[in-house]
């Protein structure tokens, strides 16, 4: 049998920027989205029925690591999930590239550190870091990823530090844009389509145990 990340009863909180919120009604704390998240909740809920997991989706459009940390008090650690799922960096890149604004690697990873760390030191949450990822769509993308590879970098050393799962959601993202096209799943870049959430999906699916097929 193969082991699993998740445990029966397990209250799991997805969070981060504009991929995990997934246009989420913010009125209904319940509310999934409808983006890889929840695709997530589904096709866990499907697997393991007898589990009793619960989802939770907390993602905010527009959000950097800063802001994330912001509002980490409120929509992570009170609502007490025993897992914490977050994908943020992206809009610390982009932010650059539209606005001037600069946050550097230092600073993402301060920020970043900080919350997983109150996550795992208040609650014990049992972490999942899910890399923030880029396939350009513009030649003016390309040049992104002198900024966005050090976040990566950062989220891959901290998933190792604190022995978080890691969906290594770039890569993937990336060998899918080469066989197909950059379009296909994610339309600006940033943004998956349908079959870049559920492919970001699967691949948390399979990084915490409960991919398809026995286990």
């Amino acid at each position: 049998m193969t082991t699993t990340f998740l445990r029966p009863g397990d209250r799991v909180l997805l969070t981060g920027d504009s991929v995990t919120d997934g246009g989420r009604d913010r009125a209904d704390p319940t509310s999934l989205g409808h983006g890889y998240a929840g695709v997530v909740a589904a096709l866990a809920g499907a697997r393991r029925p007898e589990w009793d997991l619960v989802f939770l989706n907390r993602g905010v459009g527009g959000d950097t690591a800063a802001t994330l940390r912001d509002r980490w008090d409120v929509d992570a650690l009170a609502l007490e999930p025993t897992v914490v799922s977050v994908l943020v960096g992206i809009n610390d890149t982009w932010r650059r590239y539209d606005r001037g604004v600069v946050t550097t690697a230092e600073e993402y990873e301060e920020h970043l550190r900080a919350v997983l760390t109150s996550a795992r030191e208040r609650l014990d949450a049992r972490l999942v870091l899910v890399e923030p990822f880029l396939v350009p769509v513009t030649p003016g993308q390309h040049l992104w990823r002198a900024d966005l590879d050090p976040r990566i970098a950062v989220v891959r050393r901290l998933a190792a530090e604190l022995r978080a799962v890691l969906v290594p959601a770039d890569g993937l993202l990336a060998a899918a844009a080469v066989r197909t096209s950059p379009e296909r799943w994610a339309y600006d870049g940033v943004h998956p389509t349908p079959a870049g959430h559920g492919l970001l999906a699967e691949a948390w699916l399979r990084a915490v145990g409960v991919g398809p097929g026995p286990s």
